[in-house]
């Protein structure tokens, strides 16, 4: 299987990651973000959305980061995908709160604070940075309270949920997300960045 996709950007990485912790071998096919591969036309035809990653398995193509994840939990037994419906509907709860919600704010000061400079597009707007403060702050404050009472997302075991929600927090520093409030959210953060799927899979340099 391949997955194209720029290794420091969190979606990638998070399928990357998982997919190592579950042992599927991926090959990685560079999607250089900063020179505007994923506009290009042979890009494109493989996902029309010009966003990553994007995998592709023989003849079949699937983009969209969770449902990655959820295509390689079906291909190899695993206890980060377990076969049970109640299970598999709270981790599909969690990536939809992510994308729906906890996805606002992270990315507002990944967005500002980092990919501006990387790829020079201006400074940090101030007001862009204050709306994202705002709704990092509903929605942190729901993930640390959960945490409060579980050790991770679902069922108290480590699961696709957790992958997808703690991906872009490995950005947390250069891109300013304050967590300085939240301890649980940052003692679940560090359970995670210690696993070998995080940092065996970790952008190089």
């Amino acid at each position: 299987m391949k997955l194209y996709g720029f290794p420091a950007s969190p979606n990638p990485w998070k399928v990357r990651a998982a997919a190592h912790h579950m042992g599927l071998p991926l090959e990685l096919e560079l999607v250089d973000l900063t020179k505007g591969a994923q506009r290009k036309p042979e890009y494109l035809a493989l996902n029309p959305t010009g966003r990553t990653p994007t995998l592709v398995d023989g003849d079949f193509t699937l983009w969209e980061s969770a449902a990655i994840l959820q295509y390689l939990g079906n291909k190899k037994a695993t206890a980060l995908w377990p076969h049970d419906a109640k299970a598999r509907a709270d981790i599909m709860r969690w990536q939809c709160w992510h994308l729906q919600h906890w996805s606002r704010g992270v990315n507002g000061f990944v967005f500002e604070n980092l990919v501006k400079s990387i790829l020079r597009i201006g400074d940090p707007d101030p007001k862009a940075l204050a709306q994202a403060g705002e709704l990092f702050h509903q929605d942190a404050a729901v993930l640390d309270k959960h945490l409060t009472r579980h050790p991770y997302l679902v069922n108290d075991a480590l699961t696709l949920a957790d992958f997808t929600a703690v991906a872009p927090l490995f950005l947390a520093e250069r891109a300013k997300i304050p967590l300085e409030n939240y301890a649980n959210i940052r003692r679940w953060f560090g359970t995670q960045a210690a696993l070998p799927a995080w940092t065996e899979t970790a952008p190089r340099p």
